[in-house]
């Protein structure tokens, strides 16, 4: 049994990229630790501009946005989750907000309308906010790029309600000019990869690309984990996408049918009630965000006793 365990100070001690800090070995299931007792305290200067990417498409990097940021908002802290995906937007759809986007960040530079009317406000939760970067279909400015982003960043920090406390850039998918403009702004990134090759390849080819612009505080997201899979040897564990990508773990989410229904819906999963495996799986991810903490997978000789409802995460 794999236990997936807080890494104390991880943020201070573990290296990430490192061919050194690898795991040595890998098994079938996953269960992590469940804090409830405290409320995370935030680590780092305030705005935290945190990019999500992963570079291929469909792992779920907007899914990760949308559940991330409002698991940041129900621990009190203030979000400013920006679609950065030009041409195929589709954070707005995951949140349930589409139709409220009447103006973009495009509308904004161009003298439009101000910056607070852009900002979608959700009346679930009133300190999560989205904006996004263009409408569908729409054509760009030339001049359009990271300095953009750069200047949002900035107008956020000088804004009459106050700095927000985290920027969630959804990084659209490949590395093109709209990879480069999402990441220019960051200092922070949360890789979202899934346990197949070709999204490993990918992840890793982000890596250093994050790594070059100057990025080194990165974390990975393994999504869609079927521990089936993984004890019949058909899926690579999370130690095996350690040991190929050498990054500190943020969180595992399990495969969920519920991800499909709550997209349809435009209800994220840590809105369910009761919470589902995975919904459960982003609000720790969302905890050691905060904190600037990781997850370490460890080998586990037996089988616990009890196998119950929170018996992924340990209980």
């Amino acid at each position: 049994m794999i236990s997936l365990q807080p890494f104390p100070n991880s943020f201070n001690t573990q290296k990430h990229h490192h061919p050194k800090n690898k795991p040595k070995t890998s098994t079938t299931a996953i269960k992590s630790l469940l804090q409830y007792n405290r409320k995370p305290q935030l680590a780092g200067d305030t705005p935290r501009v945190v990019v999500i990417t992963s570079g291929k498409g469909g792992v779920g990097k907007t899914t990760t946005t949308a559940n991330v940021g409002l698991s940041l908002a129900r621990l009190g802290l203030s979000v400013v989750a920006v679609d950065a995906d030009v041409g195929l937007r589709n954070l707005d759809l995951l949140l349930g907000l589409e139709n409220r986007v009447n103006y973009t960040l495009v509308e904004v530079l161009n003298g439009d309308c101000r910056l607070d009317q852009a900002l979608v406000r959700d009346k679930r939760w009133s300190n999560f906010e989205l904006l996004c970067i263009s409408k569908p279909r729409s054509k760009l400015p030339i001049g359009f790029g990271g300095k953009a982003l750069v200047w949002l960043v900035e107008a956020l920090k000088d804004r009459q309600e106050g700095c927000p406390d985290f920027i969630l850039i959804d990084c659209p998918a490949g590395i093109d000019a709209g990879f480069i403009t999402a990441i220019t702004p960051a200092n922070e990134a949360v890789l979202v990869t899934t346990p197949d090759i070709t999204s490993l390849r990918d992840a890793d080819r982000v890596t250093g690309l994050l790594e070059c612009d100057g990025i080194r505080d990165i974390k990975m997201i393994v999504n869609r984990v079927r521990t089936d899979m993984i004890k019949g040897e058909d899926m690579m564990s999370v130690l095996d996408v350690q040991e190929m990508l050498g990054l500190a773990l943020l969180g595992v989410i399990p495969e969920d049918s519920e991800v499909i229904r709550s997209t349809n819906r435009g209800f994220p999963l840590v809105l369910n009630k009761p919470p589902t495996l995975a919904g459960l799986a982003f609000e720790q991810a969302a905890w050691r965000l905060v904190e600037q903490d990781s997850m370490q997978a460890v080998m586990m000789e037996e089988e616990p006793k009890k196998r119950g409802w929170f018996s992924f995460f340990g209980g």
